[in-house]
């Protein structure tokens, strides 16, 4: 693709871009000339800086053209446009897409995505021996789709990344791993050789899935050593003392 020619006459309009800026912006917010840059022949945009509290970082932009063989310089643009370092809106996101975990509530109902790749019709094989039997014994309970090898893979390195996994603040501290308590109830299916859920009322992660190695401070086979009974001395009545009023 050629080069696109510098155009003198263009370059030259700044009073009239300047113009143009000042005939759409509030006043006193078109400030210096940033400079011109060429679109293609005959078209070029003039920059000013926007000096407005409520755009930081943010040009005038005015584009003006020519026609073939005139000196005449026409504007066919003006537009408020973000520069370096300039505030913008956080990029948009479909209504379909902005529900996020944690957002439904009490009456809210999510629609149905027939193509989810997450899940499969529980009489479909998956390739993984103990999913697909799962899913074979899901069909007595009435239901239509299980986890996919997707979903399940999924779901599992979410809840390993997540609160009740190794990494946790609470796990780092913990005397000892969640597989050795107690309270800790073993998974079915594939998912058994890493998460489980806990059964401690005393545990920050009650009624949650943990992974194997997680862990806290309420496992049911570690102690601390009980403090010393505190004694305090009776007070003493000292009748020999008296006290000057």
């Amino acid at each position: 693709m050629p080069a696109v020619k510098p155009d003198p006459t263009l370059r030259g309009a700044v009073d009239l871009a300047r113009e143009a800026a000042e005939s759409i912006a509030e006043a006193g917010t078109v400030g210096d000339h940033l400079g011109m840059e060429m679109v293609e022949d005959r078209v070029g945009t003039h920059y000013f800086a926007c000096t407005a509290g409520a755009y930081p970082g943010w040009r005038w932009a005015i584009t003006v053209a020519r026609v073939p063989r005139s000196k005449v310089v026409t504007v066919s643009e003006t537009n408020l446009v973000p520069g370096d370092g300039a505030l913008l809106s956080p990029e948009w996101v479909p209504y379909a897409d902005r529900l996020a975990p944690g957002d439904i509530g009490p009456g809210d109902v999510t629609p149905k995505i027939d193509d989810d790749p997450l899940l499969v019709a529980g009489f479909e094989a998956t390739g993984d021996e103990d999913v697909d039997r799962v899913a074979l014994y899901e069909l007595g309970l009435g239901r239509e789709r299980v986890l996919s090898a997707e979903g399940r893979d999924a779901a599992a390195q979410r809840w390993y990344d997540g609160d009740h996994g190794p990494h946790a603040p609470v796990a780092q501290k913990a005397p000892a791993p969640c597989s050795s308590c107690g309270f800790f109830i073993p998974m079915a299916g594939a998912l058994r050789s890493f998460f489980g859920v806990c059964a401690n009322a005393w545990s920050p992660s009650d009624g949650s899935v943990v992974s194997l190695d997680h862990g806290c401070g309420a496992h049911s086979e570690v102690d601390v050593e009980a403090p010393e009974p505190e004694v305090v001395a009776p007070p003493v009545l000292d009748d020999n003392q008296l006290e000057r009023v």
